[in-house]
């Protein structure tokens, strides 16, 4: 087995109003793994991946992405190694065209234009919007957006993408595109969803979080097949959908 990419050992953290949101946390990601982040709102997913991408410091325990510990000096570093999709991709997409949007942040690396293009057309190829590359980000469908949003992180080379909630407000022919962009992506993937279906399409593994704790992590059919799992957990399989 290889070293982990992202290793957290017993993470714990409470906001300023004293509410726990994360206690005593291990999680560890492997290099290549896709792994689906199951979980009830309120459960700490959101705290967990803030913690991930350099956003908010353990309290108690460790993060260490690629090795490097997570600290205040080393935040802007882990940040770089962890991109983050956001679950609204209008909150990435800025710019007046597509290209400019996913140009923007190696250019703020203060890489030389030539590589900047090299960049920018191979993220705009894995997500396969070549053609949306000159367009306005706000003439395009949600979908669209949401792939100019992977692609902006794809940009910057991150070691490891955290995508929240990829497929919130998609139709399912967007979404059975999107399923099919992620799996195409030799990238470590930490995918944080409510959709069942789309975690056991997309990711082999997944781990479940309630009430700041990890409570199963295993294989993604093997989990969704624990009825009693699921149910505990306020997790939903669609109707008529049954695994095992």
């Amino acid at each position: 087995m290889t070293e982990p990419t992202i290793s957290v050992e017993g993470l714990g953290f409470a906001y300023p109003d004293g509410t726990v949101a994360l206690s005593d946390v291990d999680l560890h990601v492997h290099p290549g793994e896709r792994v689906a982040l199951l979980g009830p709102n309120g459960a700490g997913k959101t705290s967990l991946v803030l913690h991930l991408n350099g956003i908010l410091l353990p309290q108690k325990g460790s993060v260490q992405v690629s090795g490097l510990e997570l600290t205040g000096e080393t935040s802007a570093e882990v940040r770089r190694r962890v991109g983050l999709v956001f679950q609204d991709p209008d909150d990435q997409l800025f710019m007046p065209t597509v290209r400019r949007d996913v140009a923007f942040g190696p250019l703020n690396l203060g890489l030389d234009h030539d590589e900047v293009r090299r960049r920018v057309d191979a993220a705009l190829a894995a997500v396969d919007i070549e053609d949306l590359a000159d367009r306005p980000p706000n003439h395009l469908s949600l979908g669209q957006r949401r792939r100019a949003a992977i692609a902006g992180v794809l940009a910057m080379e991150p070691e490891i993408m955290v995508l929240d909630e990829p497929t919130s407000n998609l139709d399912p022919a967007t979404r059975r595109e999107l399923a099919a962009v992620l799996l195409s992506l030799d990238i470590t993937l930490l995918v944080v969803t409510h959709d069942l279906p789309f975690a056991l399409e997309v990711c082999e593994r997944s781990v479940v979080i309630d009430h700041g704790a990890i409570v199963a992590d295993g294989p993604t059919p093997v989990l969704l097949a624990n009825t009693g799992l699921i149910k505990a957990h306020r997790l939903e399989l669609p109707y008529g959908m049954v695994l095992g």
